[in-house]
């Protein structure tokens, strides 16, 4: 160990070595969470590769959802820029355990899709690229049952190539 008076480390040194072994931690618990989200959910590849909207709903869910006004989607009603369209689900339904967002004319139409751990807000938000106009879902699983809202976006500038 480098010493600047002969008997005593550095500051740094002993910064550094504190800074070691908290990455070390954390390395451990990076390989220990996806190990763990892996044995309790699969990753819904199927449904991401579903070209329609119909299609990646069924592989995702296996089931259709019924149009509610308990389901808030919020979206731009134009979106200037397709690479980056600002979106956002709430609801006031109970027991919800997922929400997903479909985008109807993308090459790939599921966009995202969130589990939500009992106890949390259900809320979600994010931007999406949509290729162009198109008709943006909202999903939301709650209580073994599916609710969705829809809305038309308008895209001036395409987000997937255009």
């Amino acid at each position: 160990m480098t010493t600047t008076t002969g008997a005593h480390p550095t500051r740094r040194l002993i910064l550094q070595g504190a800074a070691s072994v908290a990455l070390l931690g954390l390395g451990n618990l990076a390989f220990a969470a996806p190990a763990r989200a892996a044995a309790n959910d699969k990753y819904p590849e199927e449904a991401f590769r579903q070209k329609g909207e119909a299609d990646a709903i069924k592989a995702l869910y296996g089931k259709t959802a019924e149009p509610s006004d308990k389901v808030k989607l919020d979206a731009p009603e134009i979106a200037e820029n397709g690479g980056v369209v600002p979106i956002s689900v709430t609801t006031t339904l109970d027991k919800v355990s997922s929400i997903s967002f479909f985008v109807a004319e993308n090459p790939f139409a599921l966009a995202a899709s969130y589990k939500i751990p009992d106890g949390t807000i259900p809320a979600v938000a994010n931007r999406l690229k949509m290729a162009k106009t198109t008709k943006l879902t909202a999903i939301v699983e709650a209580d073994g049952k599916l609710y969705s809202a829809t809305k038309e976006v308008k895209v001036t500038v395409g987000g997937c190539g255009g």
